[in-house]
Order: structure tokens, then C-alpha cells, then sequence
């Protein structure tokens, strides 16, 4: 259905601009899009109506989706006469070379190859009305089948992604089976805005860029590492309550460490280059820890009885994306990962993954995210190493491990990384996105490649299993995920701010009081401030609602007299409609014990 609207969508535009020139067309996600080439005129927002009423007229047409085939050359002379160059390069590419050059070209919008053929003869078009596309479909009967949809946004986009091609318009379109279903969407994306962490970022005073710093290299204010550090600290707990031990590891190498790893001829466009002036080292800065601990493992000599080993580092890394993917903390250059390996033997495995999924179970839960697994496997692409016996058991250990558990899961392949299958947890946020978080990760090829060993317990070496495994993955992704999540509304254990005093006015015994108030709350670890200006108490609550601080306490002459208080609980934390008046020692071993047990609501 939705490959069927971008076709749909493409008719409308060929109508409305009949000069228009296409790229390719496909569904992707909750939508479809297509890349339009439309010489000196720019779409924007407002042709989106007229675009949208278009399509409606073809959609109420019903007109049926018919395929054909053509000759390649034949094709290729139709491309030319209907002047869609790009069309022509696509079908010029196809007759050159078949297959291998079709599996880098968009998969919705080739013709028909057959597998092993060093040359395609035909190919396929679909014709709706007085609009024909080169495509292999499938699609729909007929226009009238395509469901519901509406266009979001147009942006721009290089042909076939090189900056050195020329730049097309990509005009999106979401596309759901029912007007519910496409309601519901749009009011999840509206939803989204409002919690969109960079505007977040910005109103809490959590993180910033700075052009002089660079792009993709964020900077956390103190409350932003407040929020940062209490996540990977319990990140760390979790996993040093099950022996890992913390390493640490310089943020740049030589060149060679990842040549041996194989990360360079996998990823090394993506290393920043590091130059040294006294020495002719080929340098760069991390991109992953992994290497860096099989050097502290091999570092010296390692006997059954040693292993496990587990190494546990939340360390920033660093790898060289490129400018147009970057996006507040969701895609970064410098990520901090809270990563960790283990070394073991093979009969450890299973216990080893068990304690991993216990603990990304109890982070999960703690912060109150659905998870869900994916197993990750290779696919029958030549993109892996190691030994395919070896992968396969690698998969039916990680998918044993997550049965054993009884935790939800599906299996796909191709998800991989190029050293051995994975286990990816899939969070759900609050608005029913999906993202991908914690990860366990089975690797063979890595001991090998380095040739790391132990003396079994017969005199003989062995090869160690190692295990890869983030909780949180990378900080700053998930830092996006989670401030969205709770639209910036943290539980106590983790805002920057647990609580805010305001005094009524600034006398001095009033603002004595809330001095000793606030130093008795820091002497038990809790983090406040005290708001002592001259503006009036509203305004003064109204600050501390917006940077969402969990309790607000105002202090006055009553409170003075009393030693109590009646704290404002944030609306999401609150349990009861009715304030309660505590005597301060209470209310604030209270919050102490809410922050020391995670909890998510308030217990007064």
C-alpha cells in the first residue's frame, strides 16, 4: 500500500509539474517517499495540498496497478523519450552489471532480476492511469486500495546518496490502512514535538553544542551530568554485582590495533586520523573499546581457573559521521558507551549471558520502559567473519539463552555485527516508539584474530569466548530516547533537581531557615536549591514547574514555627490528590529513600 501511494504521489506530481523527473520511490517505515528532480522549482509545505488533492482525484479514479515488461533496451529508449535521465541511469547500470550493481540500487524501484545473471534482459513497469514507472512492485490492485496518507516534509537529497550527483527534493508521506490508524500517528508525532529532547535539552539545561566545538560533540551542563552520570553509575553497579571490574583505556591507538581487530577494513572511513608531530605513528582516536581490553587480557598469561574475565569501561569514543546525519544526541561523533567484555570459557557462556539479561531486565524495568529482544543474525552475504559452523552456534546459544529466560523475542537476519550474532533489546517508549538500546554480543572472531588463549585444565591452550555487552549503549542515544520517554519529567533518583525551596519573602529568618533546611538535605546526599529573589511565590512555583522538579517546598513563617512543611509533588509522581503536612526530618528521609530505591512515584 504504501509503495502504491508513492507511485500514486509521483502521477500527482507529473501532473502538476510535467516536467518532473524521478528517482526512486520507496516505502520505508510508516510511509514512502520519492525523489523528485523538478529544475529550478522548489516544493515546499504549501504545495502540499494541491498535492494531496491530486492524489485523492487519482485514488477516487480506481485505477487498476497494471504490470508489463520491457526489453532492457527497449526500456532504456522509453527512459530517454520520456526524458527521465535518471531512470536511464538506473536502467544503464542494470544492462551493464545485472545483479551486482542492482543490490546497491533502491530495491522498490528495479526491474526484474533473476539470481546469477551477469546481464538483465527484461524489465518490469507498473502503469496507473496515464503514469508509467520503471518498478519490480509489488503494489496494490488499484488506486482506490492504497489506505490513508498525508505528506509531512520535503528535504533535500543527493542521487544515489553521493554528494557528487546531483540534489533531488524527497517529498514523504505517512500511509496507514485506516483514517484511525493515520489519526493516531499524527497525534503520536504532535506528541512527539512537545518531547522532542532538543528543545528539552535546552529548556532543562542539559547539554549544548557550540560551532566552535564542533558538530556532533555535545557538552553537558551540570545538570545534564547529574542525569548522565546516576544512569551509567547504575549501569556499572549492575554489572559489578556480577564481578566485572573497571579498566581503563586511552581515547587514541595506532592504526594497526584495529587492522588486527578487522574494525578498519570495515569501518575505517569512519576513523578520525590522529597526526603526531615526534613520531611517524599512524594514529586514531578510538572508535571502540573492544581491541583496547583483549590487549589487558593478553597482557599476561591466563589459566581456566582465571575465567571469567570481566572488564567493565564507560568510556567516550569517537567515529567520524557524517555532517547530514548528525542530530542532536541521537546520532553524536563523541559517544559514551558504558561497555563491557567478558572472557570465558565455552561451558560460561550461558551463565555469563544470563547475568547480562538480568541485569538489562532490571535497568529496564527501573526506569519504566517495556523491552522486547532481537535476535540479531548474520545473513548469507559474504559481510561476516568467522566460520559459518562457528556463527551457527553462536545463535542457538544467544537464542537458548533468551528462551531460558522467558523474555519476548524475534529473530532477524543481517542484524548482526560483522564478528558475531547478537542479543538487542528493543525499548518502548511512552509513545509507543520502538528503539534499540542494550546489547549482548557473542563474538569468536575477535580471540581469534588476536590469538588470545588460557591453559585448560588438561595442559592444553584454548581459545576464550568474548562477550560484548552495553546496557545503555551508546549515553547520549539513549540520553535522547529516555529525556523523550519522560518528556523531561525524571524520577527522583535521577533529576538534576529533587528539590526546589522558595521563600516568601527574604527576611532573614525565613531565608535562615531554608539554608538549614537545605544544608541538612545535603548532608544526606539529595540535590536542591534554594529560589530566595524577590519575584512572588508563583512565579517562583512556575520556574521550578518548568525545569520539572519533583518536590517544590514554600517557606514561610508557618513553616518556620512548625519545622513542617507541605511539599508539591510533580502531578506525574503524585499518588494522592491531597498535600500532606510532614515535619521536615520526615519529608526529607522520605525523598532519600526514594532516591536510594528508584522508585517512580512519590510516597508521600
Amino acid at each position: 500500500m504504501r509503495h502504491s501511494l508513492a507511485h500514486v504521489m509521483a502521477s500527482a506530481v507529473q501532473k502538476l509539474w510535467p516536467e518532473a523527473k524521478f528517482g526512486v520511490g520507496p516505502a520505508v517505515g510508516n510511509g514512502f517517499y520519492y525523489d523528485i528532480d523538478l529544475g529550478e522549482a522548489n516544493l515546499s509545505v504549501e504545495d502540499f495540498a494541491k498535492i494531496e488533492a491530486e492524489m485523492r482525484k487519482i485514488i477516487e479514479a480506481d485505477q487498476p496497478f497494471e504490470r508489463l515488461e520491457k526489453p532492457i533496451d527497449e526500456a532504456i529508449a522509453w527512459a530517454r523519450e520520456a526524458k527521465q535521465p535518471y531512470k536511464e541511469e538506473l536502467l544503464n547500470d542494470l544492462k551493464r552489471a545485472g545483479t551486482t550493481v542492482a543490490k546497491d540500487l533502491d530495491a522498490a524501484e528495479l526491474g526484474t532480476i533473476a539470481e546469477g545473471e551477469a546481464q538483465v534482459s527484461n524489465v518490469s513497469f507498473y502503469q496507473n492511469g496515464d503514469f508509467t514507472d520503471l518498478c519490480r512492485g509489488p503494489h496494490v490492485a488499484s488506486t482506490g486500495k492504497v489506505g490513508a496518507f498525508k505528506l509531512m516534509r520535503v528535504a533535500g537529497a543527493y542521487w544515489r546518496g553521493s554528494e557528487k550527483n546531483p540534489q533531488m527534493q524527497r517529498l514523504y508521506g505517512v500511509a496507514f490502512a485506516s483514517d484511525k490508524e493515520l489519526k493516531d500517528h499524527l497525534t503520536m508525532l504532535e506528541e512527539a514535538k512537545k518531547r522532542d529532547h532538543r528543545r528539552l535539552g535546552q529548556e532543562l539545561d542539559l547539554f549544548v553544542f557550540s560551532d566552535l566545538v564542533g558538530s556532533g560533540l555535545p557538552m553537558f551542563t551540570p545538570r545534564g551530568t547529574i542525569l548522565r552520570d546516576r544512569l551509567t553509575d547504575f549501569s556499572n553497579q549492575l554489572r559489578q554485582r556480577n564481578g566485572f571490574q573497571k579498566v581503563w583505556t586511552p581515547h587514541m591507538t595506532k592504526k594497526a590495533l584495529y587492522e588486527a581487530s578487522g574494525h578498519w577494513d570495515k569501518f575505517g572511513d569512519e576513523l578520525f586520523l590522529v597526526k603526531s608531530q615526534e613520531t611517524s605513528d599512524e594514529l586514531v582516536l578510538k572508535p571502540m573499546n573492544c581491541p583496547h581490553h583483549t590487549r589487558i587480557y593478553e597482557s599476561q598469561p591466563r589459566s581456566y581457573r582465571d575465567l571469567p574475565l570481566r572488564y567493565l569501561e564507560t568510556a567516550t569514543v569517537y567515529r567520524d559521521e557524517k555532517s547530514g546525519e548528525l542530530g542532536g544526541l541521537s546520532r553524536v561523533r563523541s559517544i559514551s558507551m558504558d561497555d563491557s567484555h567478558v572472557f570465558c570459557r565455552q561451558d560460561q557462556i550461558e551463565g555469563e549471558i544470563n547475568n547480562l539479561l538480568t541485569a538489562a531486565h532490571e535497568l529496564y524495568s527501573t526506569i519504566g520502559m517495556a523491552l522486547r529482544v532481537r535476535l540479531s543474525y548474520r545473513d548469507e552475504t559474504d559481510a561476516y567473519l568467522g566460520e559459518p559452523g562457528l556463527w551457527k552456534s553462536a545463535q542457538q546459544q544467544l537464542k537458548n539463552a533468551v528462551v531460558a529466560n522467558k523474555l519476548d523475542f524475534f529473530e532477524e537476519a543481517g542484524e548482526a555485527a560483522f564478528y558475531g550474532p547478537k542479543i538487542d533489546f528493543m525499548a518502548t517508549d511512552a509513545i509507543g516508539r520502538e528503539h534499540q538500546v542494550a546489547t549482548v554480543q557473542l563474538d569468536f572472531v575477535m580471540p581469534e584474530r588476536f590469538g588470545l588463549k588460557y591453559i585448560a585444565e588438561d595442559g592444553k591452550e584454548q581459545r576464550p569466548v568474548m562477550i560484548h555487552c552495553a546496557l545503555l549503549g551508546s549515553v547520549e542515544r539513549f540520553l535522547a530516547v529516555y529525556i523523550e520517554h519522560t518528556a523531561g519529567r525524571f524520577p527522583v533518583w535521577l533529576a538534576p533537581e529533587q528539590i526546589r525551596l522558595i521563600t516568601v519573602n527574604q527576611e532573614k529568618a525565613t531565608v535562615a531557615f531554608a539554608r538549614k533546611v537545605a544544608a541538612e538535605a545535603r548532608g544526606q546526599g539529595l540535590r536542591l536549591t534554594i529560589d530566595e529573589s524577590s519575584e512572588s511565590v508563583g512565579k517562583k512555583i512556575r520556574a521550578a514547574e518548568l525545569l520539572k522538579v519533583p518536590y517544590t517546598v514554600v517557606i514561610g513563617e508557618k513553616e518556620i514555627a512548625g519545622g513542617e512543611v507541605v511539599p508539591r509533588i510533580r502531578k506525574d509522581m503524585a499518588v494522592m490528590d491531597v498535600p500532606l503536612t510532614v515535619p521536615v526530618e520526615q519529608f526529607l528521609k522520605t525523598v532519600v529513600n526514594e532516591a536510594r530505591s528508584r522508585v517512580l512515584k512519590s510516597s508521600l
